[in-house]
């Protein structure tokens, strides 16, 4: 997590800042998480990379294209919770939740919150090779 001072007072605001990092799959390629504030990963790419370079690009666009982005609900197969996930122009996901919700309404509501940091992507802290 990282923390940043606003301001130069003892009293300043202290401001904590998401962060966007890549990690190496077993297979060798590269996938991005997106870490709130609190430091829970909130999103995940769908796609896998083959540089950490490509997985930042692909955030990059991610965010260029946030206010257009459309997002499907859809219950666990087999399980009790909802996900959510950004089909991405051929119907892949392009981006999806870390883990599942119980409720659908929470769901809806931990989704807009991503679209809350993706569409500061100046706040946005980068982390990992290529960043």
């Amino acid at each position: 997590m990282s923390v940043q001072r606003v301001g130069c007072e003892p009293d300043a605001v202290v401001v904590r800042r998401a962060t966007v990092q890549t990690d190496r799959d077993v297979n060798g390629r590269y996938r991005w998480s997106l870490k709130a504030p609190n430091g829970r990963i909130v999103a995940v790419s769908a796609p896998v990379y083959e540089t950490a370079v490509r997985a930042f690009q692909g955030f990059d666009r991610l965010c260029s294209g946030s206010a257009d982005l459309v997002v499907r609900i859809t219950h666990v197969r087999g399980g009790i919770g909802w996900t959510w996930a950004v089909p991405g122009p051929d119907g892949v996901p392009s981006v999806c939740s870390h883990r599942a919700y119980e409720r659908y309404a929470t769901c809806q509501n931990a989704f807009r919150r991503v679209l809350v940091l993706l569409n500061q992507p100046e706040l946005i802290q980068r982390s990992g090779n290529g960043g």
